[in-house]
């Protein structure tokens, strides 16, 4: 690997621990630094913050993405470049099915890939899945912290506003058809990341998964306990990978 830091991120292998968290919102990395032992700030630069400190011991690092899947794909390949290899999406989703308690958490299982920048790695019929590893760390920590949470698949979009404001664009009825299926089909929520994030960790052979708390229009429910239970999904992923635990 060369020693020049990556061009988007700024970092150079040794700057960040294996275990990745991956909000979108640079002000949200140093709320979940705060969670880490010894945590300090690595590099700012555009969308991209970065802090490493420690959990169980283990290097761990928060890497913020921006908002959308061209730059979290930028952000996860040049994390891969430098040694990170397990990645959790933590971030905000508008929920799908109706009556979700507001901020409810949704372990996603996977992605439907409702955006582009995945279809410059694979196909679309290729499926955007999480590891079950990550899945199976961000369930148990959800029940060890007793928070109301949901498994299931979201939808990764472009247009943030094609999602919540659908009938005044021209293709309103396409939309309102498209979301209907969504439910229909059984998604849990929409967000802008994940099947990026899932198509790439699948191509580099890396885990990834995410978890996002789920609001029906103007959520009040505090990020708290998103943030504690990507933390602590964390501190699962480390205790079983010290163990060699035999995952389902």
């Amino acid at each position: 690997m060369s020693e020049e830091p990556q061009y988007h991120l700024q970092l150079r292998r040794g700057d960040v621990g294996r275990y990745v968290l991956l909000p979108g919102d640079p002000g949200r990395c140093e709320p979940i630094a705060a969670l880490f032992d010894s945590a300090e700030h690595v590099a700012s630069n555009r969308e991209y913050t970065t802090y490493t400190g420690l959990l169980n011991g283990e290097k761990v690092s928060v890497v913020s993405t921006g908002i959308g899947c061209p730059s979290a794909a930028i952000a996860v390949e040049e994390l891969i470049k430098i040694g990170a290899d397990t990645f959790i999406r933590v971030g905000t989703s508008g929920a799908i099915q109706p009556g979700t308690p507001d901020g409810t958490l949704a372990v996603v299982t996977g992605a439907i890939r409702d955006e582009g920048t995945s279809s410059h790695y694979l196909p679309i019929e290729f499926p955007a899945i999480a590891d079950p590893q990550v899945v199976d760390a961000l369930a148990i920590a959800a029940k060890r912290l007793e928070i109301p949470h949901m498994l299931g698949v979201s939808q990764s979009k472009d247009s943030f506003y094609g999602e919540t404001e659908p009938e005044r664009m021209p293709l309103a009825g396409q939309l309102a058809d498209r979301w209907n299926a969504w439910i229909g089909g059984g998604a849990i929520c929409s967000e802008m990341e994940a099947s990026a994030i899932f198509v790439i960790a699948s191509i580099h052979r890396v885990r990834a998964g995410g978890v996002m708390q789920m609001h029906s229009g103007d959520g009040t429910v505090g990020r708290e306990l998103l943030l504690n239970s990507a933390v602590e999904a964390l501190r699962v992923l480390i205790e079983a990978d010290r163990n060699q635990q035999q995952w389902p």
